[in-house]
C-alpha cells in the first residue's frame, strides 16, 4: 500500500518542472497525502441543507450556509456542501436544497429523485413555512417529514438527518401553527429513537423582532449567524473533536462607512523571529476570504513569523472595484508597517504572498505603486494573475517566488515566461515554478487537500528559509 502510495507520488513529481534542490523531492514524498481522517472515515464530509428560502437565500438576505461554512472550516473539518442547487456566497458559490417559496410537502415529492443524486452524508432540514395557518398544516409537515426521511434511509442507512425545530416569525397570524409544529417535531424525533436523527432547536434564543429582515421571517445577519450556530453546536456532536482550531486575533486596519471596518486576521509566535508575512487572498476581486490562507498561517505562525490574512473590499459585498482591493491592501501593508513594534517584527522584514487577484495585488505593492510603506521586502504569488503589474517593472523589486500552472486559464504560460523574464533584465532574484497540467487555481482550499498542496509549501518554506524568514 506505502509503495503504490509512493509511486503514484513520484508519477505525480515527473509532470512537475521543478527549479530547487534535490531534498525537495523527499519533502514531497513524505509530506502527509490527506488531510487527517474524519470521524466518518471518509476523505471528506458532505453535507446537504434542505429546506426553503431560508435555506436558498434571496433578495435582501442570504443562506445561513456560508456562516456555518465559516465555523467548520475554522474548525478545521474536511467537508463540502453538495446538493442541486447554488446560492451565492462571499467565497463563491455554496451548493444546497433549497427552494424557495417551496413547503415540505414539495421537498418530500422532490426527495427521492434528488438525494439519490445527492445522497449526503448529512442532510440539515428547516421547513416548515409556506402555509398558512387556517390550512391546518402541521399533520401534513409531519407526515411529510416521515416520508422525507424514510426516502433517505432507503438510500443511505447510515445519514445523518439533523431536524429543525422552526424559526419563529412575527408575520401572524399567517405563521400562528409554528409553535405547535415545533412540538411535534420534537416528539417525531423522540419517536425514532435513533442516534442518526438529531432534533436541533432553532426556536429557543430565537427573537424575530431582532433576527429578521422586514419581512419579519427571513434570517439577518444575526439570524444566519444564530442559525449556523446551532447546526454548528449539534454537527460538532457527530463530528467529534475539532481536528485543528484556528484561534487569529482580529483587528481592524481601516475604517468604512456606517461603522463597518476592514480586519487583519493575526497568527502571533509563542515566540517571534521579528519576521512577518502577510496574505493576499484569491477571488478576481469578486469573492474570497482570509480564511483561505488560515492554514498556511497557523503553519507558519508555529515556526515564528507573526502572520497577516488580509480583508479587504470584494465586489460580491461591497460593490467595489480593483482599485479599492488594492488601496485597502496598501493600507494594510502601511498599518503592518506602522505597528511592527506592537507585533514585535522588524519593519524591514515583511513578506507579502498572495494568489490570483492577490497575487496581482501583491506584485504591484512590490513594485511601489501603492507607496514606499507598502512595499515588501520579499514576494511570492501563487498564480497570479499579470494585466496590471506587466505595465510597468520597478528596478529594485525585492526577491521573488512566482508559482504558476502551465494549464493557467488566466496567464497563459508564455506571458508568464515574458513578465518573470522582464523581472530578471531590471535585476530582481525571481524563483520560477512552472506545475505542469495544472491550471487556476493550482489547489483549491475548499476542498480536501492534496500532495500539490504540500509541495507548494515546501517550495514556500525552501525560499522563506533562504532569505532568512526561517531561521
Amino acid at each position: 500500500m506505502k509503495f503504490k502510495a509512493i509511486t503514484s507520488l513520484l508519477a505525480m513529481v515527473s509532470h512537475i518542472s521543478l527549479h530547487t534542490n534535490r531534498y525537495l523531492f523527499l519533502a514531497l514524498i513524505f509530506m502527509p497525502l490527506l488531510s487527517a481522517a474524519s470521524a466518518f472515515g471518509k476523505r471528506s464530509i458532505t453535507i446537504m441543507g434542505f429546506g426553503d428560502s431560508i435555506t436558498e437565500g434571496g433578495k435582501g438576505f442570504s443562506t445561513y450556509l456560508y456562516p456555518l461554512w465559516e465555523q467548520l472550516y475554522v474548525a478545521g473539518y474536511d467537508f463540502a456542501f453538495i446538493g442541486p442547487r447554488q446560492s451565492e456566497s462571499r467565497i463563491g458559490m455554496l451548493r444546497h436544497c433549497g427552494f424557495s417559496g417551496k413547503n415540505t410537502e414539495f421537498l418530500d415529492q422532490q426527495t427521492d429523485s434528488i438525494y439519490r443524486n445527492y445522497p449526503a452524508d448529512i442532510v440539515l432540514i428547516h421547513s416548515g413555512h409556506n402555509h398558512f395557518a387556517s390550512q391546518k398544516p402541521v399533520d401534513g409537515i409531519i407526515r411529510s417529514y416521515r416520508s422525507i426521511i424514510r426516502k433517505m434511509r432507503a438510500v443511505n442507512p447510515d445519514v445523518y438527518i439533523f431536524l429543525a425545530q422552526v424559526t419563529p416569525s412575527g408575520k401572524l397570524p399567517k405563521y400562528s401553527y409554528i409553535q405547535e409544529l415545533n412540538k411535534q417535531i420534537a416528539s417525531l424525533v423522540e419517536s425514532y429513537s435513533s442516534s442518526h436523527i438529531i432534533l436541533v432547536d432553532m426556536a429557543t434564543g430565537h427573537d424575530w423582532k431582532t433576527m429578521t429582515i422586514s419581512d419579519k421571517v427571513h434570517p439577518n445577519k444575526l439570524g444566519r449567524e444564530y442559525m449556523a450556530d446551532k447546526w454548528f453546536k449539534a454537527l460538532a456532536k457527530v463530528l467529534g473533536p475539532s481536528p485543528r482550531i484556528f484561534h487569529p486575533q482580529k483587528v481592524a486596519y481601516k475604517g468604512l462607512v456606517h461603522d463597518d471596518s476592514l480586519q487583519l486576521h493575526v497568527f502571533r509566535p509563542a515566540q517571534s523571529n521579528g519576521r512577518a508575512l502577510v496574505y493576499l487572498f484569491a477571488g478576481g476581486w469578486k469573492y474570497g476570504s482570509p480564511l483561505q490562507f488560515y492554514r498556511e498561517a497557523k503553519y507558519y505562525s508555529e515556526k515564528g513569523l507573526t502572520v497577516f490574512c488580509v480583508d479587504y473590499r470584494i465586489s460580491s459585498l461591497y460593490h467595489s472595484t480593483p482599485s479599492n482591493a488594492f488601496e485597502d491592501c496598501a493600507d494594510a501593508m502601511t498599518f503592518i508597517r506602522h505597528h511592527a513594534k506592537d507585533y514585535k517584527i522588524r519593519p524591514d522584514s515583511i513578506a507579502l504572498a498572495g494568489a490570483s487577484a492577490g497575487g496581482n495585488m501583491a506584485l504591484c505593492l512590490a513594485e511601489g505603486v501603492g507607496g514606499k510603506e507598502a512595499r515588501p521586502n520579499l514576494l511570492i504569488t501563487y498564480y497570479p494573475t499579470l494585466e496590471e503589474p506587466s505595465r510597468h517593472i520597478a528596478s529594485d523589486i525585492p526577491p521573488v517566488k512566482f508559482i504558476i500552472g502551465d494549464k493557467d486559464q488566466f496567464t497563459p504560460e508564455d506571458t508568464a515566461l515574458t513578465f518573470v523574464e522582464h523581472l530578471r533584465d531590471v535585476g530582481s532574484r525571481v524563483e520560477f515554478h512552472l506545475l505542469k497540467g495544472y491550471g487556476h487555481p493550482i489547489f483549491h482550499y475548499r476542498e480536501s487537500l492534496n500532495s500539490v498542496f504540500y509541495y507548494i509549501r515546501a517550495l514556500t518554506d525552501d525560499f522563506l528559509r533562504r532569505y532568512k524568514f526561517l531561521l
